[in-house]
């Protein structure tokens, strides 16, 4: 076990970082094709192909997710993971040839380093060629390398964050984990305490204020830009489309055990699951699994993250 999302058989990753423009791509490949669902839950989204993963569609597989920087622009990234399938041979099957299905969400990273960097094809292609079965690097790579918290006052009272991931094994052989992108205009908490592990910083940079007394107390004027926190649970359980979409909403809580405020008119919040089909499982108990791989790839994404483009993380940040 690598306590990361490779630890379900078939699935790679692979990131593309460009940590001068503090952007960049990540790869979720599934080459074998896993049945998928999708929770959207922020209210400003940027996504590509999840209705086609709604109960009732007709495709049920998909070969790869993908999440990216960039904001919109970075759905771009999607092509290049095409690329990389097409020349494998794989993916949906139709009369004049395979069609790789590769959904995929963003993040709002144009705020720190370039704006006018933004992954698309190549990047998208170069994070397949990077993409491995075993470790997952954490924390300021791939689609996390932009990512930033707590960003209510501006950026320049924001924390860096990155991309986590975890795993678990219940029941003997059932593996259940998460990839999770942080880039929430809320604040990173601690399940167990209630600790703000990452938020907007006070002005003398002694620890974090939080985001959510400060929302109640200046109800009007605070405009915080554009965030989201955007992931992948993944599962070697078997499920139907229809309970990998459920897998994908229940597993949403984690997001509200470690992220407050969240899903809110400024969060783009995504969740993807993927099943493998090989175990049969209770689909509660892979969500109460997948729930907790969630909140703690997301406690990982803070804690791995570097002082990247300005921007300090957490561990740098001197709390009195």
């Amino acid at each position: 076990m690598f306590s990361a999302i490779t630890d379900v058989l078939g699935i790679k990753v692979g990131h593309y970082t460009d940590r001068r423009a503090a952007t960049g791509c990540t790869v979720i490949l599934c080459e074998a094709g896993a049945v998928a669902g999708v929770d959207v839950s922020g209210a400003s989204p940027g996504t590509r192909e999840t209705d086609l993963l709604r109960p009732g569609n007709l495709v049920e597989k998909v070969q790869a997710i993908v999440l990216s920087g960039g904001s919109a622009f970075g759905l771009d990234a999607a092509s290049g993971v095409m690329k990389y399938l097409e020349e494998r041979g794989l993916g949906y099957e139709t009369s004049a040839g395979k069609v790789p299905i590769v959904p995929a969400a963003i993040i709002y990273d144009l705020n720190i380093g370039d704006s006018k960097v933004r992954p698309g094809l190549n990047e998208g292609y170069q994070a397949c060629l990077n993409a491995s079965s075993g470790t997952v690097a954490e924390g300021c790579v791939g689609a996390g390398t932009g990512a930033t918290v707590g960003k209510i006052l501006g950026i320049e009272r924001a924390v860096k964050s990155g991309l986590g991931t975890a795993s678990q094994k219940i029941a003997g052989d059932v593996v259940i984990a998460a990839l999770m992108v942080v880039n929430a205009v809320g604040d990173v908490i601690d399940p167990e305490t209630g600790r703000i592990l990452a938020g907007p910083r006070k002005p003398d940079g002694s620890g974090f204020l939080s985001t959510s007394e400060l929302w109640k107390r200046e109800c009007k004027g605070m405009v915080p830009p554009f965030n989201t926190v955007i992931g992948v649970v993944a599962t070697n359980a078997k499920l139907s489309k229809a309970q990998a979409n459920r897998l994908a909403r229940i597993a949403q809580a984690g997001i509200a055990r470690t992220i407050n405020p969240c899903h809110t008119l400024y969060d783009g919040d995504v969740l993807f699951a993927l099943s493998s089909g090989e175990i049969e499982a209770d689909l509660s108990a892979v969500g109460a699994a997948a729930t907790e791989a969630v909140a703690e790839a997301i406690i990982r994404a803070i804690h791995k993250a570097e002082t990247l483009a300005g921007v300090p993380a957490a561990k740098d940040v001197k709390e009195c």
